[in-house]
Protein backbone atom coordinates (compact mmCIF):
# COMPACT_ATOMS: atom_id res chain seq x y z
CA UNK A 1 0.00 0.00 0.00
CA UNK A 2 2.45 2.48 0.63
CA UNK A 3 3.98 1.80 -3.16
CA UNK A 4 0.85 3.00 -4.21
CA UNK A 5 0.99 6.59 -2.54
CA UNK A 6 4.65 6.89 -3.52
CA UNK A 7 3.66 6.37 -7.05
CA UNK A 8 0.27 8.83 -6.62
CA UNK A 9 2.96 11.40 -5.21
CA UNK A 10 5.17 10.96 -8.47
CA UNK A 11 2.59 11.14 -10.27
CA UNK A 12 1.25 14.76 -9.68
CA UNK A 13 4.52 16.04 -9.38
CA UNK A 14 4.25 17.41 -13.07
CA UNK A 15 0.93 18.68 -12.88
CA UNK A 16 1.60 20.12 -9.57
CA UNK A 17 5.16 21.67 -11.50
CA UNK A 18 3.13 22.87 -13.90
CA UNK A 19 0.50 24.93 -12.51
CA UNK A 20 2.96 26.21 -10.15
CA UNK A 21 5.73 27.28 -12.80
CA UNK A 22 2.99 27.87 -15.72
CA UNK A 23 1.14 30.63 -12.86
CA UNK A 24 4.89 32.17 -12.22
CA UNK A 25 5.90 32.21 -15.94
CA UNK A 26 2.47 33.63 -16.86
CA UNK A 27 2.24 36.19 -13.87
CA UNK A 28 5.80 37.04 -12.90
CA UNK A 29 8.27 36.46 -16.19
CA UNK A 30 11.68 36.94 -15.46
CA UNK A 31 12.33 41.13 -15.60
CA UNK A 32 15.41 40.32 -17.57
CA UNK A 33 16.48 38.20 -20.67
CA UNK A 34 18.61 35.31 -18.83
CA UNK A 35 19.86 31.92 -19.75
CA UNK A 36 19.41 30.41 -16.44
CA UNK A 37 15.24 31.03 -15.10
CA UNK A 38 12.53 31.35 -17.62
CA UNK A 39 11.42 30.04 -20.68
CA UNK A 40 14.75 29.65 -22.90
CA UNK A 41 15.46 29.68 -26.80
CA UNK A 42 17.46 31.20 -28.83
CA UNK A 43 13.07 32.58 -30.56
CA UNK A 44 12.32 33.42 -27.27
CA UNK A 45 15.95 35.52 -26.22
CA UNK A 46 15.26 37.28 -29.21
CA UNK A 47 14.16 40.52 -27.56
CA UNK A 48 12.10 41.73 -24.91
CA UNK A 49 9.00 41.46 -26.86
CA UNK A 50 9.43 37.85 -27.86
CA UNK A 51 10.94 36.95 -24.45
CA UNK A 52 7.42 37.81 -22.78
CA UNK A 53 5.25 36.98 -24.91
CA UNK A 54 6.68 33.23 -24.64
CA UNK A 55 6.47 33.25 -20.93
CA UNK A 56 2.94 34.67 -21.24
CA UNK A 57 2.04 32.20 -23.56
CA UNK A 58 3.65 28.83 -22.38
CA UNK A 59 2.78 30.13 -18.63
CA UNK A 60 -0.83 29.83 -19.54
CA UNK A 61 -0.69 26.85 -21.31
CA UNK A 62 1.15 25.08 -18.33
CA UNK A 63 -0.96 26.43 -16.05
CA UNK A 64 -4.14 24.38 -17.74
CA UNK A 65 -2.13 21.53 -18.44
CA UNK A 66 -0.98 21.19 -15.19
CA UNK A 67 -5.31 21.16 -14.43
CA UNK A 68 -6.22 19.40 -16.79
CA UNK A 69 -3.59 16.22 -15.62
CA UNK A 70 -3.99 16.54 -11.73
CA UNK A 71 -7.83 15.11 -11.74
CA UNK A 72 -6.87 11.87 -14.67
CA UNK A 73 -3.66 11.15 -12.73
CA UNK A 74 -5.44 10.82 -9.41
CA UNK A 75 -8.51 8.97 -10.83
CA UNK A 76 -6.39 6.70 -13.06
CA UNK A 77 -4.80 5.24 -9.52
CA UNK A 78 -7.64 4.43 -7.88
CA UNK A 79 -8.53 1.27 -9.35
CA UNK A 80 -4.82 -0.09 -8.66
CA UNK A 81 -5.43 0.92 -4.96
CA UNK A 82 -5.09 -3.34 -3.59
CA UNK A 83 -2.60 -4.09 -7.10
CA UNK A 84 0.78 -5.62 -6.88
CA UNK A 85 3.64 -3.77 -6.74
CA UNK A 86 4.49 -4.35 -10.50
CA UNK A 87 1.02 -3.29 -12.01
CA UNK A 88 1.12 0.07 -10.22
CA UNK A 89 4.55 1.02 -11.16
CA UNK A 90 3.66 -0.01 -14.75
CA UNK A 91 0.43 2.55 -14.22
CA UNK A 92 2.95 5.42 -12.92
CA UNK A 93 4.98 4.79 -15.51
CA UNK A 94 2.79 5.19 -18.45
CA UNK A 95 1.10 8.41 -16.36
CA UNK A 96 4.54 10.09 -15.60
CA UNK A 97 5.11 9.06 -19.93
CA UNK A 98 2.17 10.82 -21.13
CA UNK A 99 2.64 13.72 -18.89
CA UNK A 100 6.29 14.12 -20.07
CA UNK A 101 5.39 13.83 -23.56
CA UNK A 102 2.80 16.28 -23.92
CA UNK A 103 5.49 18.78 -21.54
CA UNK A 104 7.86 18.07 -24.40
CA UNK A 105 5.28 19.11 -27.05
CA UNK A 106 4.08 22.00 -25.47
CA UNK A 107 7.68 24.13 -26.23
CA UNK A 108 6.99 22.92 -29.66
CA UNK A 109 3.79 24.02 -29.31
CA UNK A 110 4.86 27.83 -27.97
CA UNK A 111 8.07 27.92 -30.82
CA UNK A 112 5.25 27.15 -33.42
CA UNK A 113 3.21 30.35 -32.01
CA UNK A 114 6.54 32.22 -31.75
CA UNK A 115 7.35 31.57 -35.25
CA UNK A 116 3.58 32.66 -36.72
CA UNK A 117 3.42 36.01 -34.24
CA UNK A 118 7.40 37.44 -34.89
CA UNK A 119 9.56 37.59 -38.13
CA UNK A 120 13.27 35.39 -37.48
CA UNK A 121 14.51 39.15 -36.30
CA UNK A 122 11.96 39.06 -33.54
CA UNK A 123 9.33 41.96 -35.14
CA UNK A 124 5.92 41.27 -34.64
CA UNK A 125 4.19 40.41 -36.73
Amino acid sequence: MWFWWLMLCCDLIIPIVLIICGRLMWKQPPKNINGFVGYRTSRSMKNMDTWNFAHNYCGKFWWKLGWIFLFPSLIAHIPFYNSTDFKIGIVCLIIVSVQFIVLIASIFKTEHVLKNSFTETGIKR
